[in-house]
This record gives C-alpha cells, structure tokens and sequence, in this order.
C-alpha cells in the first residue's frame, strides 16, 4: 500500500504537462486494482480548492467524488498532528501527511518532491522511481 502526494494528484487532474504520463501510470494501476493507495485527507481537501480554480466548483467536487471511489483515505487524527508537530520534518503539511501514511500502514510515499520526505517515517519515491520498482 503507498500513499500518493497530492502533487501526483494534482498532476493528473490538472495534467501538468511535464509530470502527467507518470501520474497517470499510477492511478491506472490503482484503477486496475494492481495497485493499493492512499490518499491523505488533506490531499482531499487542498485538490478541491485548487482544482476549483482550473476546473471550476462542479469538476473539483467531481474530480473529490472520483478520488474517494478510487482511494482509501489516511486519517488526520490529533495523534496525527502531534506526531508531525514532534517530527523532524520542516515542513509541517508534508509532515502531517508522512504521519498519515505512517499511521495508515503505507509502505512508500509517491512524490515528486523526496526533499520535504527526507525525514520522513515513510520512505518516500518519485514517480519514476516507484514505477520502475513495480517492473521488477
């Protein structure tokens, strides 16, 4: 089970050019079921209010309503704030959301960014990474 960062996801709905072949190899393989992933609630929430601005009200609360059919979302608990808040990490979203994955059993976190997730409890991939584990 992984964890997808919410660049992934905003990779794909909003079809960044540069970063969306990879993204879109991922959640095809969570479509398909060959894949197990996560979602951190606040993914949830920060995909709506950016997705708004390109897609408008009705396609982000479509683009929320087809990402809770495909994941399984990892809780943001008080226990999971004060596990971020007592990290390592800097920077206090990525490590809300690295506590998340933690907490919800994620083996690896998918990012594009393995900067913010050096000191994370989850070990984190990039995109490229991950996909060329699953072809061993």
């Amino acid at each position: 089970m992984v964890l997808l960062d919410t660049n992934v996801i905003l990779d794909l709905l909003l079809e960044r050019p540069d970063f969306v072949h990879e993204a879109q190899q991922i959640c095809g393989r969570v479509e398909a079921g060959t894949c197990h992933a996560l979602l951190c609630a606040t993914t949830v929430t920060t995909v709506d209010y950016l997705a708004q601005k390109q897609l408008g009200l009705a396609g982000a609360r479509a683009a929320v309503a087809a990402l809770l059919g495909l994941y399984d979302i990892a809780a943001v608990t008080r226990a999971t704030l004060s596990s971020a808040l007592d990290s390592e990490m800097p920077d206090f979203e990525d490590a809300v959301l690295a506590h998340a994955a933690y907490q919800a059993g994620a083996r690896f976190i998918i990012t594009r960014n393995l900067r913010d997730f050096a000191k994370s409890p989850v070990r984190a991939y990039t995109p490229t990474q991950f996909l060329a584990l699953q072809a061993v």
